[in-house]
């Protein structure tokens, strides 16, 4: 109830406001309706007990933990970015949200220590390691996402839009049929080897982009003077550079510990 009250209240502190242009801003306001709407449905699902019947088809305890990672993931990568964007020293509209951001992410968090810790829960893929490196993976590609600026005057930039573009949508499919137990069971092929594919294709094509996107943006673009980190496309194009490597180091280790096998990461 907690994460739920103080997500729509930052929600309606945000949108009074005021709109703007901003992906971060419209990244912002879309988390602080998501989450409380998916807590919201998890709550209403466990006070009935259907989870009980959920049961029959999917791991309950191990899709509310990941929900749980998922959203504090959310809820913290926003109160950063909005107190960085929109909270100033004559700015006390924008310190309120970014408090209330700030609350919103420490509740969830709060949720995923008393799960991982206090209670022990053992979870078979999405807050376990595997799993949750995927929800990593998927989370760092959706704020490059939000990060995009710039390329449309240069035309080879979308060889890396290409390169972000592929991975993405397959990380939830994969995380959506290891929760689906019934449905892992009807596949015609061996998941674990797919998996295997597609992080070795995600490793390539992140290569690619981590080579294209730093050369033909910043060449002859270096930082601007006057280039405050709230204000400044150069430091969001920035952002995109750092989380491309940041990906490309994810798939990496996804992909090695895939291979050997280690730490909860099957391999067949």
């Amino acid at each position: 109830m907690a994460q739920i009250i103080l997500s729509l209240l930052t929600f309606l502190l945000g949108a009074f406001r005021g709109g703007s242009s901003h992906t971060y801003w419209n990244y912002a306001m879309f988390t602080w309706a998501f989450c409380p709407i998916m807590t919201l449905i998890i709550t209403i699902i466990e006070m009935f007990k259907l989870n009980i019947v959920l049961k029959l088809c999917m791991d309950w305890d191990d899709f509310t933990t990941g929900m749980a990672m998922s959203s504090t993931l959310m809820t913290v990568s926003v109160a950063i970015t909005y107190a960085n964007f929109y909270a100033c020293l004559k700015c006390l509209y924008g310190w309120i949200v970014s408090i209330s951001a700030f609350l919103c992410g420490l509740v969830y968090t709060l949720e995923v220590v008393k799960d991982k810790i206090c209670d022990k829960r053992k979870s078979s893929y999405l807050a376990a390691l595997p799993g949750f490196w995927k929800v990593l993976e998927a989370f760092v590609s959706c704020m490059i996402f939000v990060s995009l600026t710039g390329y449309r005057d240069k035309p080879v930039l979308y060889v890396c839009i290409i390169c972000y573009i592929i991975p993405f949508p397959i990380l939830p499919l994969i995380i959506a049929t290891n929760i689906l137990k019934k449905l892992k069971m009807c596949l015609p092929f061996n998941l674990d080897r797919f998996v295997f594919i597609f992080l070795v294709i995600s490793v390539v094509l992140y290569i690619v982009a981590a080579i294209v996107w730093p050369i033909f943006m910043f060449r002859k673009n270096p930082r601007p003077s006057d280039c405050p980190a709230s204000f400044c496309i150069w430091a969001i194009q920035f952002m995109v550079a750092f989380f491309t490597y940041v990906n490309l180091i994810l798939f990496t280790i996804d992909l090695i510990f895939t291979l050997l096998g280690i730490c909860g990461f099957k391999r067949t």
